[in-house]
């Protein structure tokens, strides 16, 4: 099961790592394996949200995840993403961005910098948005009660995430822009620019989150009507495919994953800089990472851990406002990307620990009420 999950996985880091020694040698090769760990602990929480996405999706789109996403991934997200950011930023072509990229790596690294912000505010936006809609939804199982009992009772209050984001969006533009003002106006032309992106991320999420959810109550009527579709196929002879099983649904809740990583790999790419400005480096490290993580996403599903661990799914959000939080705050501040990695491995791993601690509860409560049941009965 392992093996077979995770093969894709390892080929890539094999193939990776060769590449990159061949390329640079062993500084190359360090750095690679360096950029790869720095992914896999920024997007751990990724890998759960995605996990309970995906284990709504059938085999069929689960593979088009692992295959074609992966593609959007990492050519995508790790190697076009930072190329078409400064060209659209320094107002220059594709072309002459990649020769920029290869060949004036200082220039190129500078101009990724300078469009953090308008980066920053995007992807706060979008995984701000993911947060508050999840911690105002009432849930049947609740983690940090004295947390998630009083803000679920607020969720009630219609658009109170988009309220609560616009806000924060108005709140980092105006102080951004002050900064910018009291420290010689370098940036201040960059606020209105940071408040576009942010818009810009919150309708993003609104647009492909509502379609997600849309298709997705689709897809449950579909599910429900599963079973009936199927037996008359069988009786005409016919086979439905996986692609017709799935329909429009898993299409885009495809669509929202991919822009759910798109964003979580924001912090990934520009932290990545800190480590090497080569591009071509950075693509292999943090796509070795991105293949892990979608790997994990698919374990998780097929273990079914997300239901064995029912707090696992909070503290991966609860690690998503963090990262959101960070990625606002960063518009202005630098933050050490390892601060940003140790937030989401431990808010997940208390999480995962309340999971087993409440696990054994339940199992002691089912044994005393064995216990009684057989003194009662005389046995």
């Amino acid at each position: 099961m392992l093996l077979k999950t995770f093969g894709w996985s390892f080929a890539v880091t094999a193939l990776g790592l060769v590449a990159a020694a061949f390329y640079g040698g062993w500084t190359a090769f360090g750095i690679v394996a360096i950029l790869a760990i720095l992914e896999i602990s920024l997007s751990f929480d990724n890998a759960v949200v995605n996990a309970g996405i995906l284990k709504k999706m059938n085999a069929f789109w689960q593979k088009i995840f692992l295959t074609v996403g992966v593609l959007i991934a990492v050519f995508g997200m790790r190697l076009v993403f930072p190329v078409v950011i400064v060209a659209i930023s320094a107002k220059m072509g594709p072309l002459e961005a990649v020769d920029l990229a290869l060949n004036n790596k200082d220039r190129y690294q500078q101009l990724v910098t300078d469009a953090h912000p308008a980066i920053a505010a995007f992807g706060g936006m979008f995984l701000l948005m993911i947060f508050l809609d999840f911690i105002f939804e009432d849930r049947d199982i609740q983690w940090l009660r004295w947390i998630e009992r009083p803000l679920a009772k607020l969720g009630k209050v219609d658009m109170l995430s988009v309220c609560i984001s616009l806000i924060v969006l108005l709140i980092t533009s105006f102080t951004f822009a002050a900064h910018a003002h009291q420290h010689g106006g370098a940036h201040a032309d960059k606020a209105e620019t940071v408040l576009i992106a942010g818009i810009a991320g919150l309708i993003t999420y609104m647009i492909v989150g509502g379609l997600s959810g849309y298709f997705e109550d689709k897809l449950e009527e579909e599910e429900e009507r599963e079973h009936e579709e199927e037996e008359e196929a069988v009786r005409s002879g016919k086979q439905r495919s996986a692609v017709v099983l799935a329909g429009q649904a898993a299409f885009f809740m495809f669509l929202y994953l991919e822009v759910l990583d798109a964003s979580f790999s924001f912090d990934g790419v520009i932290g990545a800089f800190a480590i090497t400005n080569d591009i071509v480096l950075m693509a292999l490290g943090l796509g070795i990472g991105a293949m892990y993580v979608r790997s994990l996403t698919v374990y998780l599903v097929r273990q079914g851990t997300l239901d064995d661990y029912v707090y696992l799914e909070h503290g991966a959000h609860y690690a998503i406002g963090a990262l959101a939080v960070i990625l606002m705050v960063t518009i202005q501040y630098e933050i050490n990307e390892v601060i940003t990695g140790l937030v989401g491995v431990v808010l997940i791993a208390w999480s995962f620990w309340s999971s087993v601690r409440r696990n054994r509860a339940l199992a002691a409560a089912g044994e005393g009420t064995d216990e009684k049941a057989e003194v009662s009965s005389g046995v």
